[in-house]
């Protein structure tokens, strides 16, 4: 089944609230080498202004993808994740993620292009705490390769 292009210019509800937790912080921190202490240590974070241990740029991603897989887990849409290959991932942050957030995101599907068989999927997950505070502006560009790829 190929990619619905008339997924383009959908926005989905809102996700559940997703809880940022210390622990989550300093595993991903340690994951992907990020060796700041504000991202483990309170004290350290709370010096430099903040309410608790700061999160990687990158940690945004994986609320994103939370969101992400409303789309994807849509069988109408017609995205066979065995075929995505990530082309492309920008973060706007608004303001750091913290341990204590409370964040919700908002999935829109900006594009969908397809040519010689290959889509190519823009989404943007719009993060913001509870409260509606802009957090984080996740776009992401998946490539879909065709079934006879």
């Amino acid at each position: 089944m190929p990619v619905d292009v008339g997924y383009a210019g959908r926005q989905y509800p809102p996700t559940a609230a997703y809880e940022v937790g210390r622990q989550k912080l300093q595993e991903f921190a340690d994951a992907v080498g990020a060796s700041h202490a504000a991202h483990t240590d309170p004290s350290v974070a709370r010096a430099l202004g903040y309410p608790d241990v700061i999160a990687p740029p990158t940690f945004a991603v994986l609320v994103a993808q939370r969101a992400e897989a409303q789309l994807f887990e849509d069988p109408a849409a017609g995205i066979d994740f065995s075929r995505v290959v990530h082309a492309d991932e920008r973060f706007t942050h608004h303001r750091p993620i913290h341990a204590g957030d409370r964040l919700v995101t908002v999935l829109h599907v900006d594009s969908i292009t397809v040519r010689a068989g290959l889509a190519m999927i823009t989404t943007r997950a719009e993060i913001a705490a509870e409260d509606g505070e802009p957090v984080t502006t996740v776009i992401s560009t998946l490539a879909v390769r065709p079934e006879d790829s």
